[in-house]
This record gives C-alpha cells, sequence and structure tokens, in this order.
C-alpha cells in the first residue's frame, strides 16, 4: 500500500508540475481499455481478478486480528485501559515469586489462561501451588481485567 501511494503521489504531482514521470505505461492500458469490448475475455477476466482482489481485501479488514493487549477497568466505569501482556504477565509473575518457597516464577498467556511455573527448592511442596494460584489470582482481581483469566500452576523442584 506504501509503495502504491508512493507511486500515486509521484505520478501526480509530477503531472501537475507540468513533467509527468510516466512510470507505469498509462497511454497502453487506456489505448488497450479503448480498443478492447466488455465482453471480451481479456476485460472480465481482468474485472474477475480485480473483484477478487477487492473481496480479499475486505475479508482480509474484517477479520479480527490478535490483540496486542490485556483490556483492564479503571476506576471509571466508562474508561478500559489496554495493558500489554507482558506488563501483565509480570505483574503475575511478582506476585507468584512473592510466595514463601518459590524461588523463581514465570508466568505466560495462553488464550486468557495464566500459566504459571514456578521453581521451589521445598521438599515438602503440599499447598504451595494453591498458595501461588491464589496470590496470581489475587493480583489479578487487584488488575481487574475485563476477561476472566483462570490459573493453572505447575512446581518444579531444583
Amino acid at each position: 500500500m506504501l509503495a502504491v501511494g508512493g507511486l500515486v503521489a509521484t505520478e501526480v504531482i509530477s503531472t501537475l508540475l507540468g513533467s509527468p514521470v510516466r512510470v507505469v505505461p498509462y497511454d497502453r492500458m487506456f489505448a488497450w481499455a479503448a480498443s478492447t469490448p466488455w465482453r471480451s475475455p481479456q476485460a472480465l477476466g481482468a474485472a474477475t481478478l480485480l473483484t477478487a482482489l477487492g473481496l480479499l481485501l475486505v475479508l482480509s479488514a474484517l477479520i479480527p486480528g490478535r490483540t496486542r493487549t490485556v483490556p483492564v477497568r479503571t476506576g471509571d466505569p466508562d474508561l478500559i485501559v489496554g495493558m500489554r501482556p507482558r506488563g501483565f504477565t509480570g505483574a503475575l509473575a511478582h506476585a507468584a515469586n512473592r510466595v514463601p518457597g518459590v524461588e523463581h516464577a514465570r508466568v505466560r498467556l495462553v488464550g486468557r489462561t495464566a500459566r504459571v511455573t514456578a521453581r521451589t527448592t521445598l521438599r515438602d511442596t503440599s499447598g504451595l501451588p494453591e498458595a501461588v494460584r491464589q496470590a496470581v489470582h489475587a493480583r489479578i482481581e487487584e488488575l481487574s481485567p475485563v476477561h476472566d483469566h483462570p490459573v493453572s500452576v505447575r512446581l518444579r523442584g531444583r
């Protein structure tokens, strides 16, 4: 799109200044268009191709892309802000790291699920996964995202 826009701008500006660049052979295209009947196979093929290309562009504009932010509520009920996923998972990892017995924690968003991988040096890890889950869940509640984020915890020993 940038190249086409630059080409069009070059052609228009150079024509307005009195010395057209003529990068695109418009004269040949106009001669072909003037001499070709609408019902000819070449004209129908060109129209079909351009229609298909236009539909493809419209469909690509309608398909939603991957979201690059986590929508988070604020104190104002009419305002929602976007938090970067890296900042969101960093805040959750910080909450998991503050749990006694967790040496290091990493959080990834898989879909809307917050997957916590926590490393511990404790031999008895009973209750630790639930403590990590509760700490991360409490931090999610503080951040108040628009969508629910279930928490899954996996412990790793040294």
